[in-house]
């Protein structure tokens, strides 16, 4: 059934964002918007540390609010909408950046433990901090300076990391690293579409017409001297991108290691349009139209009823995705409210992904739908249904091989349509009922487990 207990890690990730989620759900309702608030606070402070980033390589007021205007883009604005794990995770990447910026530039080695504490932090929400470490680290054995290696104050933060995250990794291998077979599953899906997409969505992550600001960060860490110390980032992004490509990681992993160097690049940015009053207003109009283009590509600011008109569910599937889900419970309830009333006493939901059903449970629930299962990633490892389920309201995108093997009986019912023709995953599912299970749940669940 759906509902996962707070625990140390999931599968699927670490605890950090669905304790957070869950928090504000039991402060301030199970609402949308309480859903919400975190991710409006996390991109409210990643656009405060992009100006911090700026401002430590002497950016002014202007560079520091060129560089804030980072998350008013197409990929943090959408992280910070749905709240998703990139929203938290682009925070603490700027924290740890921002460490290691003074610990170099003003020679305070001290704020290494405070980068260490940091990333111990961040393994929290996500493991990929590690990806931003060891590039780092790999810059500075590049172009130096390479005698900060041997600083003991860098050593001390990185215990620091390994002490605070140690719960985390403990769970890791307490459970047999699910994180590398959630890994090994995104690769095997999604890998030959991440390795076409990443050096593209790159240039689209920010914006187009913000791509010259981030390669000016790459190219003002390479050319100015007083910035020496910290160039081993313009190393590292490069890196990263080819560790990206080798290990087929999804596009936007790198993005808070972009989203610094745009804000490095805003300083150099800025001082260029200092020299003419129309290089100020072809940035400004920049600005505007990026920004305007992100919030239209990002929010659901436009009618449910135009989406389909537009590009969007194309260029965001998370727009797509929000949409049709009351529709999409409605159906599959017309479809457990057909069944005869010896049926239902023995009816179970089984959906294909967590989109499905997260939906089921929270709609569904208050209508009178039963229980809800799934095979997929974490919600697997909740359990099986009961031995006495012996009729399953199936709902998949595609015609997956449990119930057309395991069971007697599997007729369609119903395909599931959002009714404002926009495409998303669930507009190809389809809704079964099966009956004639062959095997027992204890039997059949294993076969049910997948990670995507």
């Amino acid at each position: 059934m759906v509902g996962a207990h707070p625990k140390w890690g999931y599968v699927d990730q670490p605890p950090f964002t669905p304790l957070l989620v869950n928090l504000c759900t039991q402060v301030f309702g199970d609402t949308v918007w309480a859903i919400r608030i975190p991710g409006v606070l996390f991109i409210a402070a990643a656009s405060i540390l992009l100006a911090f980033v700026a401002r430590e390589i002497g950016g002014g007021a202007l560079a520091q609010s060129l560089a804030a205007a980072g998350v008013w883009t197409t990929f943090p604005l959408t992280a910070g909408h749905i709240t998703i794990t990139a929203a938290p995770d682009l925070v603490m990447w700027l924290l740890v950046i921002l460490c290691l910026m003074r610990a170099l530039l003003r020679e305070r080695p001290r704020y290494y433990l405070l980068a260490g504490l940091f990333a111990g932090l961040a393994l929290y929400n996500k493991h990929l901090v590690i990806l931003l470490l060891l590039t780092f680290a790999a810059g500075l054995l590049v172009v130096g300076p390479r005698k900060v290696l041997l600083s003991k104050w860098l050593w001390a933060g990185a215990g620091i990391a390994v002490v605070v995250g140690l719960p985390n990794l403990l769970y890791q291998i307490a459970n047999d690293f699910p994180q590398i077979s959630m890994a090994g599953a995104l690769a095997k899906n999604k890998g030959d579409d991440a390795r076409i997409t990443l050096v593209p969505l790159q240039l689209l992550w920010l914006g187009p017409l913000f791509v010259p600001v981030w390669i000016a960060g790459i190219v003002t860490l390479l050319r100015r001297t007083e910035l020496r110390p910290v160039r081993a980032f313009a190393i590292a992004y490069p890196l990263m991108i080819v560790v990206l490509f080798v290990i087929a990681g999804q596009p936007y992993y790198s993005f808070g290691l972009l989203a610094a160097l745009f804000a490095i690049g805003a300083v150099p940015t800025v001082r260029w349009l200092r020299e003419s009053r129309a290089r100020r207003g072809l940035l400004l109009a920049a600005v505007v139209v990026n920004c305007g283009v992100a919030v239209l590509s990002s929010l659901p600011v436009l009618p449910i009823t135009v989406i389909a008109k537009t590009p969007i569910p194309s260029v965001n599937i998370g727009i797509a995705d929000e949409i049709g889900w009351p529709q999409y419970v409605a159906q599959v309830k017309a479809v457990y409210d057909a069944l005869p009333a010896e049926d239902k006493a023995h009816a179970v939901l089984f959906a294909g992904n967590y989109g499905e059903a997260g939906a089921l449970d929270r709609y569904g629930k208050p209508q009178g739908l039963p229980d809800v299962y799934s095979g997929q990633n974490e919600l697997w490892y909740l359990g099986p249904p009961p031995e006495s389920a012996t009729v399953v309201v199936w709902v998949t995108e595609g015609d997956g091989p449990l119930h057309q093997t395991y069971f007697g009986s599997c007729e369609t019912k119903a395909a599931l349509d959002n009714g404002y023709g926009v495409d998303n995953e669930e507009q190809t599912a389809r809704v079964y009922v099966c009956r004639d299970r062959k095997l027992t749940w204890a039997e059949l669940w294993p076969k049910a487990q997948h990670f995507d």
